[in-house]
């Protein structure tokens, strides 16, 4: 449809250490859940309330899941950009699921780290970080924290991967 748009952008604390999985034909896929929380103050009883959010994030941009295996882990500050996608899968027992996941690939897909390992830099369209004894190109200074973001196009078909968690 012409006019419409489908972007995701969030900044929140993996909950747990990225899985990466390898398919027979060589391509790769990276999952993991990022928390995003918001706090405010009760009107009523003055009490500081906190929502927190989990997201699904699907990664199958190779760039990306090169910096994620190398760099990304449990409790990091990251920054993703990509789209929301929801997909039909079936259970053991043969029931219909749904799952909305935030999907990075293709040249939009971006990430981040604003904290943890990756120290508040991101990755070149290669893989390497942009951090002391690494030797990573020099980026146009976008994104948050003085960081670059990497975004890249992938070049083969990824299969349907089924879900992971």
């Amino acid at each position: 449809m012409a006019g419409s748009l489908n972007k995701v952008q969030l900044i929140g604390n993996l909950g747990d250490d990225p899985e990466i999985h390898t398919f027979d034909n060589g391509s790769k896929v990276a999952n993991f859940s990022i928390a995003t929380s918001e706090s405010w103050k009760d009107k009523a009883s003055g009490e500081k309330k906190e929502r927190t959010e989990w997201h699904r994030i699907v990664v199958w941009n190779e760039g990306l899941i090169s910096v994620i295996s190398q760099y990304v882990e449990k409790g990091d500050k990251v920054y993703v950009e990509g789209e929301l996608q929801t997909r039909k899968w079936q259970d053991k027992d043969g029931n219909d699921r749904y799952s909305t996941e935030v999907v990075l690939t293709g040249f939009s897909a971006k990430l981040l780290m604003v904290s943890g390992n990756g120290g508040g830099r991101a990755s070149d369209q290669n893989g390497n970080a942009d951090r002391p004894g690494n030797k990573a190109p020099s980026g146009d200074g976008g994104g948050t924290s003085g960081g670059r973001s990497f975004s890249r196009d992938l070049d083969d078909e990824i299969p349907f991967a089924p879900e992971w968690r």
